[in-house]
């Protein structure tokens, strides 16, 4: 997924078959589980080291990343829920065909498929920051101990 926002833009949306959209979409649903698992290990990450970082010029910015993740968090949530409703609606395109309007199913691929892109993207940023900051912590941390 390194490469999602700069993947070629192909006619895979457009040309593929609603099997091959409805899979693709499963996948897109498990991603996202993923990801909301790890959001809650860095909030638990955050919360952790939060005390560690009280007295630290990092406050102010871990409080910031703090609250990034739980909008995230809030994010993932959403977009679980939009790809379980267009998990729906291409099951009952394949079910009766002419149920939906097929341009219109394709966009709303589209759109979700842009929208995770948008997503894991900041995920990613926000990800590497709180790890930066964590390990900051961490090895101050380890300097005390070492020299107590």
């Amino acid at each position: 997924m390194e490469n999602l926002k700069r993947k070629p833009k192909n006619d895979f949306n457009w040309e593929a078959q609603w099997q091959q959209l409805y899979i693709l979409t499963e996948h897109l649903y498990s991603d996202l589980q993923f990801y909301k698992d790890d959001l809650k290990f860095l909030y638990h990450l955050v919360d952790k080291y939060f005390m560690g970082l009280t007295h630290n010029a990092n406050l102010d910015e871990m409080r910031e990343l703090a609250k990034e993740l739980s909008d995230e968090s809030k994010c993932c949530d959403e977009l679980q829920d939009k790809t379980a409703l267009h998990l729906k609606h291409l099951a009952e395109l394949i079910d009766a065909p002419y149920k939906y309007d097929s341009h219109q199913i394709r966009k709303e691929h589209e759109k979700l498929d842009n929208e995770i892109v948008s997503f894991v993207n900041k995920f990613r940023k926000n990800k590497k920051e709180i790890f930066a900051i964590t390990e900051k912590v961490m090895k101050k941390e380890i300097q005390k101990r070492l020299t107590a």
